[in-house]
């Protein structure tokens, strides 16, 4: 069975990306627009793999990953954070929160991939 990843990002093109790379090597991939749309489609769903944007419109990737431990079912889901932002205020304010890993944008697919199979085993 494969693993399934929620990919989260207000951009079309991105999340796009991110879908295509991880189908191409297996992985089921379900697609939110941002973090409330996320959350609802957690809500679900039984995933394996959250990778989400920092900065999006209604509710942002930090607001999202402590929505995402708050759940009991999401608790221990991993959260990987990808984004433009690189700062490191950023990033201890995104692990604070509950976030297991970070990408910065732009990425190539191999790097993504790499990440995915590193977190899930």
């Amino acid at each position: 069975m494969s693993r399934t990843i929620l990919a989260i990002d207000d951009s079309a093109s991105i999340r796009m990306m991110v879908s295509f790379t991880l189908k191409e090597s297996g992985y089921r991939v379900i697609e939110a627009k941002d973090g409330l749309d996320g959350l609802d489609k957690l809500r679900g769903e039984t995933v394996d793999m959250v990778i989400t944007d920092l900065n999006m419109p209604k509710m942002d990737g930090i607001d999202l990953v402590r929505g995402i431990r708050q759940n009991p079912g999401s608790r221990f889901t991993p959260v990987i954070m990808l984004t433009t932002e690189s700062q490191d205020v950023r990033k201890h304010e995104a692990r604070a929160a509950g976030a297991t890993g970070w990408i910065t944008k732009p990425f190539r697919p191999e790097q993504l991939l790499a990440v995915v199979r590193k977190v899930l085993g």
